[in-house]
C-alpha cells in the first residue's frame, strides 16, 4: 500500500500590509486554496496553517506541523515576508522543507499594470529566506513556475512523495532471516551503523523461528491462498511444491507482522532443510510482500531490502533487482534474481512455476516470474562510502519489456538501456560511483522526487545518465 504524502503548507505574508491595505489579504484566499485543491489532487494530504505574518504566528503554524509529523513543510509567499520573521521555526523543525516560488499571475510582462505588483511580488521573499536558510545549512527544495503550468504542483507532490520516503527510511523495521552472505561486502555494515545514520532497525531472525509459526498454518489457510494465486497469476506448478511455498510464505508473513517489519532479508542458504514446515525458500513471500508494498533484498542485504521499503512504500511498482548481464551488442543491462519480484512491475500475468534449486538442502520452492514491463523507469542504489557516508545512484532508463528466447519464461528478467549514454560507460560511471551489485528499479520513476529523498535522507545524491 502506498502511503500519501503528508504536507504542512505555510502561507507567509507581510504584517505591514495588513496595517497599510487591510483589504488586500482577502485576494489570496482562492490563490492560496488552488495549492491545496492541486496538491489533494495530486494525492497529498495538506495541512493548511492560517496566514503568517510575524515570528509567533510562524511558530504556532510550525509546531502545528511538528505535532502531527508531516512529510514536509512548504512554504508559500504571498507577499514579500522577512526572512528573519520566519527562518528560525524552520530551522529549528526536523521536517523536510521545500520553498514553493509562485505568484497569482502568470504574466507581468511590458504591458503589466502597476496595480498588481502587491498581489505577485513574493519571490523576493522566497531569496531572502533561502539565501538565510542556506547560509545557516539548513536543507531546503525548491519548486518555481506558475500554477497553469501542471509541471509546478506535479514537481511539487512528487517531492513531497521524496520526503514521504525519507521518512519511511528513517523509521524503518528490517527483518534479516539467518546471516549474510559469506562474502559479500559491499553491502556489509554493522547494525549499529545502519539504526546510527540511516535511522533503520534491525530484527534478527531464523529459520527456527519460522518452523514455529508454520507448524499452526492450517490446511484452509493454505486452500485459501492457492486459490488467491490461481486467479492472479499463470499457474504451472505441482500442487506440492505449491502447497510447501505457501506454507513458509504464510509463517513468514506472520513472522513480519508480529514484529511489525517493513521490509526483510533472508539468505537463501539459510534453508537447507528438506523436512519439516520450513522445507523450501521463501521466494513466493517475497514476491508477494513486495507487491503489498513492503520493502526485499535477498542474500541478507539490510541496507537494500530498507532502500526498496522505503522506495516501494512512498511510489510503489518498485522492484529488488541486480544487474546480471552486459549487452554491449543492443546498449542495454539484463537485470535478474534468483525468485524474487515485484509482480506490480511486470509485463503482462506473472508465472507462477517450479524452480530447481541445488543451491542449499531445501527442496524446490515456487517462484513468481516476469519481465518487467516497458517504459520509463529509474534503477536505484544506496552506495556506502568513506567515512560512514553513502551515495544515493539515481539512473534513469528504459525499461525494454520481455525477451523473445522460450525459456526465458521460467526466469525472472528484464532488460535496460541508459536514456543517454553507452552501456559501457554508464558501467563506468556506475562503479566509479561504488554502487553495489544489488539495486532497486522503479518503474516511472521521478528522478527529482528520488533526488528530493536522496537529499532529505542525508545522502549524497548522483544521476548516471
Amino acid at each position: 500500500m502506498i502511503a500519501t504524502p503528508r504536507i504542512g503548507l505555510l502561507p507567509l505574508y507581510l504584517a505591514l500590509y495588513d496595517e497599510r491595505m487591510p483589504e488586500l489579504r482577502a485576494e489570496f484566499e482562492p490563490f492560496i486554496q488552488d495549492v491545496v485543491d492541486g496538491l489533494v489532487t495530486r494525492g497529498v494530504e495538506v495541512y493548511r496553517a492560517d496566514v503568517c505574518r510575524v515570528q509567533h504566528e510562524v511558530a504556532s503554524a510550525v509546531g502545528v506541523f511538528d505535532e502531527a509529523d508531516v512529510d514536509l513543510i512548504v512554504t508559500l509567499h504571498l507577499a514579500y515576508s522577512p526572512s528573519l520573521e520566519t527562518a528560525d521555526s524552520l530551522i529549528a523543525s526536523p521536517q523536510p522543507l521545500l520553498l514553493l516560488d509562485t505568484t497569482m499571475d502568470v504574466s507581468f510582462g511590458l504591458d503589466a499594470d502597476p496595480a498588481r505588483i502587491m498581489q505577485n511580488h513574493g519571490v523576493h521573499g522566497v531569496q531572502d529566506l533561502a539565501s538565510v536558510l542556506r547560509r545557516c545549512e539548513r536543507h531546503y527544495e525548491i519548486v518555481a513556475g506558475h500554477l497553469s503550468d501542471s509541471r509546478v504542483l506535479d514537481r511539487a507532490s512528487a517531492i513531497a512523495g521524496g520526503a514521504c520516503a525519507a521518512r519511511l527510511l528513517r523509521s524503518m523495521r528490517t527483518m534479516r532471516i539467518g546471516a549474510t552472505f559469506a562474502g559479500m561486502g559491499d553491502f556489509a555494515l554493522a547494525d549499529t551503523l545502519l539504526e546510527a545514520l540511516l535511522g533503520v532497525t534491525v530484527v534478527q531472525r531464523e529459520v527456527d523461528d519460522l518452523a514455529t509459526i508454520a507448524a499452526d498454518i492450517g490446511d484452509d489457510d493454505i486452500q485459501q491462498e492457492l486459490e488467491s494465486d490461481c486467479q492472479q497469476h499463470e499457474v504451472d506448478v505441482p500442487e506440492d511444491v505449491h502447497r510447501r511455498s505457501i506454507r513458509v510464505g504464510l509463517a513468514l508473513r506472520r513472522l513480519l507482522e508480529r514484529e511489525q517489519c517493513d521490509s526483510f532479508t533472508f539468505n537463501f542458504g539459510a534453508f537447507n532443510s528438506n523436512r519439516g514446515p520450513i522445507d523450501t525458500v521463501p521466494f513466493l513471500e517475497a514476491s508477494k510482500a513486495m507487491a503489498r508494498g513492503m520493502g526485499y533484498a535477498g542474500e541478507g542485504d539490510v541496507l537494500t531490502a530498507s532502500l526498496v521499503g522505503a522506495l516501494n512504500g512512498a511510489f510503489g511498482r518498485t522492484t529488488f533487482t541486480e544487474i546480471f548481464c552486459p549487452d554491449w551488442k543492443g546498449n542495454a543491462l539484463f537485470l535478474s534474481h534468483m525468485g524474487e519480484v515485484n509482480p506490480e512491475t511486470a509485463d503482462g500475468v506473472p508465472r507462477l512455476c517450479e524452480k530447481d534449486f541445488p543451491w542449499a538442502g531445501a527442496l524446490n520452492p515456487a517462484v513468481l516470474t516476469c519481465a518487467t514491463a516497458p517504459g520509463p523507469a529509474v534503477l536505484v542504489n544506496l552506495a556506502p562510502g568513506p567515512k560512514n557516508t553513502f551515495t544515493l545512484i539515481l539512473a534513469p532508463v528504459e525499461s525494454l519489456g520481455d525477451g523473445t528466447h522460450p525459456s526465458m519464461r521460467d526466469v525472472i528478467r528484464g532488460w535496460i538501456r541508459p536514456k543517454n549514454s553507452d552501456v559501457a560507460v554508464w558501467l563506468e560511471q556506475y562503479s566509479r560511483l561504488g554502487g553495489t551489485h544489488h539495486s532497486a528499479l522503479v518503474m516511472d520513476g521521478d528522478v527529482d522526487a528520488l533526488a528530493a529523498f536522496g537529499r532529505y535522507a542525508g545522502l549524497s545524491v548522483e544521476v548516471v545518465v
